[in-house]
């Protein structure tokens, strides 16, 4: 498959990568000439300047990295030129401009994905399949933490919009059904423009809670999620991809020595084997658009999550429970 990636900073060079090994690179495109003429000497593939041009190419589907602010303007001319389309997250950043696009691309029976990178984790693969079977049980709570030091290539969306949405995805992913009201706490502590650290507290309809951290203030990388369940307790670390699996049981009680429970805890813990979660996701749009099949992120899951983040910054915002 013929595949183009517009947009060549740091994660779209990523793209170009990952892309150059699964398919076809049709051509990369950049308004930085230098740049994206470099990058396809490497690649030995053309080089565009304008999104026109590449989708013009012959180009059957592309990979859009560019800025959030020219996300739809990009999205809109791929799906209209009959081109399927693979967008970073946050997908514009916009609820209605979201939803259009995915409206436009059902219409054209265009394959639109949205890059939501951690539901691609093989983690949460691993999570979805166990809940799914009931082996954890019902989920009752989700607590994730993902914190690290400010980068400085973000500069046009807060802490909440970058990190907390991939949280807020997975979370809303593996409960399975919709959220019902949201209460954030946030605040700028570095970044002059956007809040750079909030805690979020999510409700969902069959009453389960999710609880995100999230921060740019943090000098290591976390990016934890542990899972609270009618049955196991379960530990998620997307950057070693392994899994804590822990239950308990309470032997017999001696009713005249309260002092001492005897509990009894089993734990197991299970390494997965590493893949490269952008390797996943781009697998999956490719997989998507030669099949006609559903992406595992549609533009209508990406409204639904840029939704739950927008009712978290509002409610950071005015102090305030907001329901959905």
């Amino acid at each position: 498959m013929k595949v183009g990636v517009v947009g060549t900073g740091s994660m779209g060079r990523n793209h170009v990568r990952v892309l150059s090994e699964l398919a076809s690179l049709g051509g990369i495109c950049d308004v930085n000439k230098d740049t994206v003429e470099k990058i396809a000497a490497k690649f030995k593939t053309q080089s565009f300047q304008r999104i026109e041009d590449i989708l013009s190419s012959g180009v059957e589907a592309v990979s859009i990295v560019v800025p959030t602010a020219a996300h739809y303007e990009n999205a809109k001319k791929a799906i209209e030129a009959g081109v399927h389309v693979m967008l970073e997250k946050p997908a514009t950043g916009s609820i209605d401009k979201l939803n259009e696009l995915s409206q436009l691309a059902e219409d054209a029976k265009i394959t639109f994905a949205v890059g939501l990178i951690e539901r691609h984790n093989p983690v949460v693969d691993f999570a979805a399949k166990n809940l799914r079977s009931g082996s954890f049980g019902s989920m009752i709570s989700a607590h994730a933490r993902r914190v690290s030091s400010f980068p400085s290539r973000i500069k046009d969306i807060g802490v909440i919009m970058d990190l907390g949405i991939h949280d807020i995805d997975v979370i809303k992913y593996l409960i399975g059904v919709p959220a019902t009201r949201v209460y954030a706490v946030a605040g700028k502590f570095k970044h002059p423009s956007f809040e750079d650290h909030a805690n979020i507290i999510i409700e969902f309809e069959n009453g389960a809670t999710g609880v995100i951290e999230v921060n740019w203030l943090t000098p290591m990388k976390v990016r934890q999620l542990s899972l609270t369940c009618s049955e196991q307790f379960v530990e998620l670390d997307y950057i070693s991809q392994s899994v804590e699996i822990s239950s308990s049981t309470f032997k017999e009680i001696d009713p005249a020595n309260l002092f001492h429970l005897e509990l009894e805890l089993h734990g197991r813990k299970i390494h997965l084997k590493k893949e490269e979660p952008l390797r996943r996701e781009l697998q999956d749009f490719i997989q998507a658009c030669e099949k006609g099949s559903k992406p595992l992120v549609t533009g209508f899951d990406a409204r639904d999550t840029i939704r739950i983040a927008y009712a978290a910054a509002k409610s950071a915002r005015e102090r305030r429970i907001v329901e959905l």
